[in-house]
């Protein structure tokens, strides 16, 4: 007899360079062509039963969206409160950056204070119900948290490997959730060789940004909460602080996946990147055209999160930029720090020196004639600025 509650979960996972068909029930990386996967589901079988009014009095976290997540057994859901999140309007940030609206995407409220908990969440959802028994990642701080929430609430052993000016925040955060945190001298590049290591050798589950399927699927419900929140229709540009990239991949996808469902039309919003300056190699590579991103050599930002030299997603970050008319921006750590400052006081939110960067970057935009004094902007603030609390801007 069927469960009733069962979710009907991904048809099968699809790679992203090549377009192959592949198994979903297993646990499994990146494709046979070294892409990560994407999991698609059948999306005609539950059109009917799934639309806006359907979920509109459902759960307020990111389970709402259960039948486009991949999670079949709803017992092995590790929720901690995750999603939905506020969507904020600034008229007084609207005002000061000279656009028709602003609001902001607040994820500093979700558990651990980050935008992580969404794409960990359904990680360590997934790696459980498949079967893992210890997971590990590089970080370069908040994924490290998440990654050690959700494994203790799942009730798994949790490696972390972070650079050792990790925000002491975070790194406390990390060791009293019961994670084994690892320091080193280097940046999460560096890391990602020694999780690499630990895989091979102890036979850890790597939760890696794109390395697995499933943290690009807890990340895409932002683009379906956006839609919910904004009463069916999607803003003009989203702006969004860029290291792994997982979050605006998602939120394509979500995007992709709405209008098939008929949420939306074939209408898109434009699509930013936002980057540190001393860690900017999706800019580099739009400006220069490039369909990949070379790795950035000497990385350096106060904002951690943006301190990623290469990302295994960039072909699709840079995909959706173009797509969708949007482009980057590469912002100073100063100016971060400063419109941290203006977006507090014009909006009572202390954001992450990432949601700075994102206000920080319209202007630069608008003087490259991207978005305009009509446009409609959402910045995404991915996590609390009370995890950078004691960190200097880099100059």
């Amino acid at each position: 007899m069927t469960d009733p509650h069962r979710m009907p979960g991904a048809t099968h996972l699809e790679c992203t360079g090549t377009g192959e068909e592949v198994e979903s029930e297993q646990l499994i990386g990146l494709s046979a062509a070294g892409k990560p996967l994407f999991a698609r589901y059948d999306l005609d079988a539950i059109r009917n039963g799934f639309q806006m009014a359907d979920v509109a009095c459902r759960r307020a976290d990111l389970w709402r969206y259960a039948e486009v997540l991949p999670v079949r057994d709803p017992a092995m859901r590790v929720a901690l409160g995750e999603g939905w999140t506020p969507l904020l309007e600034s008229t007084r940030t609207a005002d000061r950056l000279g656009v028709a609206r602003v609001w902001i995407k607040d994820e500093g409220q979700n558990p651990t204070g980050s935008f992580k908990a969404r794409g960990l969440g359904l990680a360590v959802s997934r790696a459980l119900e498949l079967g893992a028994e210890a997971l590990a990642l590089p970080s370069a701080g908040n994924a490290g948290s998440a990654a050690a929430a959700y494994g203790a609430a799942a009730g798994l052993p949790v490696h972390v490997v972070v650079p050792s000016d990790t925000p002491a925040p975070i790194l406390e955060e990390m060791q009293a959730l019961g994670a084994h945190v690892q320091l080193l001298d280097g940046l999460i590049s560096d890391c990602g060789k020694v999780v690499k290591q630990g895989v091979e050798e102890h036979g850890w589950w790597d939760l890696s940004t794109l390395k697995e399927p499933y943290r690009v699927e807890g990340k895409k419900t932002m683009g379906y909460e956006l839609v919910e929140q904004l009463g069916g229709r999607l803003p003009n540009a989203i702006i969004y602080p860029t290291g792994g990239g997982t979050g605006l991949i998602g939120m394509w996808k979500a995007f992709d996946e709405m209008e098939a469902l008929g949420w939306i039309g074939s209408e898109r919003p434009k699509m930013f990147t936002v980057q540190a300056a001393g860690c900017a190699p999706m800019v580099r590579a739009w400006e220069q055209g490039e369909e990949h991103a070379e790795m950035w050599q000497g990385a350096e930002t106060y904002a951690s999160g943006l301190r990623v030299p290469g990302a295994v997603g960039d072909f699709l970050i840079l995909r959706a930029l173009r797509a969708s008319g949007g482009g980057a921006a590469a912002v100073p750590d100063h100016l971060m720090a400063e419109w941290v400052a203006k977006l507090g006081k014009d909006t009572g939110i202390f954001a992450a020196p990432e949601g700075g960067a994102t206000a920080a970057a319209v202007p630069m935009l608008m003087e490259q004639g991207l978005i305009s004094p009509e446009d409609e902007v959402v910045l995404f603030n991915t996590g609390s600025g009370l995890k950078y609390v004691g960190m200097t801007p880099i100059d």
